[in-house]
């Protein structure tokens, strides 16, 4: 019976642990402006055509009006983060500590640089704060984020907004066994969910698609209510 009732204590620190990490995120979020989510590796290096890509994503958007968000490790991450912060944009940075990540990168803003305990508070910021989300290659981690996002579009969590993949010959049999298994085979999905992301292989490519989203729809806010 002790055991249980620290059990109990625990779990209501637990509670407040997690109530305090989304009152300091939106806290600190609901400022930033519009901005778009940039998820990848963490262990791409910077000499990788990725890498590199995803800094030019960021400077691309950065031009555009456009903050980025990342989850604030090295690889990808940093590399969004770079693209962002050294041609003047919102550069920011949900962390969390993993064991193959040593700190945040070098290239967020001292003022949007966050700290997660919990993946799943961090995942609501991901969401809640971005207009529009660019995934590049990665493991399992970013597969998490991008069926996350496509979840909550595909049962109107949230409204539709700009899933971009790119690189294509990555992203390729992944997209091949949704339509081949998930949909013809097994009917899992409808083949009107494959019309929720895009999947490109130029940087130009990702402004452009998410430039003429929001042309065409003319507004912008934050996206996931919480009730």
């Amino acid at each position: 019976m002790k055991q249980w009732g620290f059990l109990k204590a625990e779990n209501s620190w637990t509670m407040f642990k997690v109530i305090s990490e989304f009152v300091d995120g939106f806290e600190r979020l609901n400022v930033i402006g519009p901005c778009v989510s940039i998820f990848g590796s963490a262990r791409t290096k910077p000499d990788h055509p990725y890498y590199k890509a995803a800094v030019d994503i960021a400077r691309l958007l950065t031009e555009e009006g456009w903050g980025v968000i990342t989850g604030g490790g090295p690889g990808i991450m940093e590399a969004g983060n770079k693209g962002a912060y050294l041609y003047g944009g919102v550069s920011v940075g949900l962390n969390i500590s993993l064991p193959f990540e040593q700190s945040h990168n070098e290239y967020i803003d001292n003022d949007k640089n966050l700290n997660h305990r919990y993946f799943f508070v961090r995942k609501v910021m991901f969401v809640k704060y971005a207009q529009a989300f660019v995934v590049l290659p990665g493991g399992f981690g970013t597969m998490d984020e991008l069926f996350e996002v496509l979840t909550l579009v595909q049962t109107e969590r949230i409204s539709q907004v700009p899933i971009i993949l790119l690189g294509k010959s990555y992203w390729s049999g992944l997209i091949n066994w949704i339509k081949e298994v998930m949909m013809e085979r097994e009917k899992n999905v409808n083949p009107d969910d494959l019309n929720l992301f895009h999947v490109v292989d130029e940087p130009e490519e990702v402004i452009n698609i998410i430039t003429e989203f929001y042309k065409e729809k003319g507004d912008i806010h934050p996206n996931l209510e919480l009730e």
